[in-house]
């Protein structure tokens, strides 16, 4: 037995369920669900005892919990298998073995701790135990491999909108994947997918906030921030990733995950690159100009100085201004 069937009966209830009840329920012995119930209650779970009633569920813990998270959630596909871990490596890594293995559309991991999160570009992302937010969605669409580059700018799209319900901070997005808040990073998103040739069999969006982290890393600190530093207020987590889990189903389906020609002026909007100069890497070049928009696909359109448009599609640009 797993002390989170006996979470998952209470939490369907405000009303008291009897020790037998549980333990018919599960198939154990009521001394299981005694121990079970001793190990909820040290994990931070309220478990309210009443002879001859038998159990209720008080109070959920502050750290993230499926339970709690579930309270938030409104949608109907993404988070209907969630998995809350205690501490994984990357929580990308953790659900491409689930995808490997089968897991449904719409999985979602989230982890109180990561040890080795991954950015984009190969660099590293960690988050230390219930500071920050990492979690990643699975997603099985009907779509190619060259289409799936309109998915990470979707989903920074939706994570930006809401923050800027939760928080009231004008956030903006970093083409093409980070949220920023004035000129440092408080998001990053890193899409990866298995795939054959003309097919996409699954993606895997990893997302990490930083929500309650106040001091970084020194050779970061420089464009880094949070939500605790930019408020002053502490969030609830299960609130925030319920919130941001909504607001990626509402966007991917209001969109059928494609960049038409209206969802790109909302992202070009919301975009803190457009307007700036900005420098990138071409055949071992390094070359500058301004950003002028975005372009189909999702691609950002750089003026030369000779006038020319280029499209970029990926790799690292830097911003004048941001970092």
């Amino acid at each position: 037995m797993n002390t989170n069937d006996i979470l998952d009966i209470l939490s369907r209830t405000d009303k008291y369920i009897s020790g037998q009840a549980l333990a018919d329920a599960l198939g154990v012995s009521r001394q299981a669900v005694w121990k079970g119930i001793k190990s909820l209650r040290e994990r931070g779970y309220g478990i309210d005892s009443v002879t001859n009633k038998g159990y209720r569920l008080s109070k959920l813990p502050d750290h993230l919990n499926a339970s709690a998270i579930n309270k938030y959630l409104r949608t109907k596909i993404i988070g209907s298998d969630l998995r809350v871990l205690d501490s994984v490596g990357s929580t990308n890594d953790y659900l491409k073995q689930l995808g490997n293995d089968g897991a449904p559309n719409g999985t979602v991991i989230t982890t109180r701790e990561q040890t080795k999160g991954k950015g984009r570009l190969g660099r590293t992302w960690q988050s230390a135990p219930d500071k920050n937010l990492a979690f990643s969605v699975l997603l099985r669409p009907k779509m190619t491999p060259a289409e799936v580059g309109e998915v990470t700018p979707l989903a920074g799209l939706a994570i930006c909108k809401a923050l800027r319900e939760i928080t009231e901070l004008d956030c903006m997005i970093k083409w093409p994947n980070d949220v920023i808040v004035g000129r440092k990073k408080l998001v990053g998103i890193l899409t990866e997918m298995s795939a054959e040739y003309d097919a996409v069999e699954y993606i895997v969006i990893g997302i990490g906030v930083n929500v309650d982290q106040s001091v970084f890393p020194e050779e970061i600190s420089y464009k880094a921030t949070s939500l605790l530093l930019e408020t002053g207020r502490h969030f609830d987590k299960n609130m925030l990733l319920g919130s941001f889990l909504n607001s990626l189903e509402k966007e991917f389906t209001r969109t059928n995950l494609s960049l038409t020609r209206d969802v790109l002026d909302e992202y070009e909007k919301m975009c803190v690159t457009v307007g700036r100069s900005v420098t990138f890497r071409h055949d071992n070049r390094t070359l500058s100009g301004i950003a002028v928009g975005i372009a189909e696909g999702g691609r950002l359109k750089v003026m030369l100085s000779d006038g020319t448009i280029r499209k970029l599609g990926s790799g690292e640009v830097t911003v004048q201004g941001i970092y």
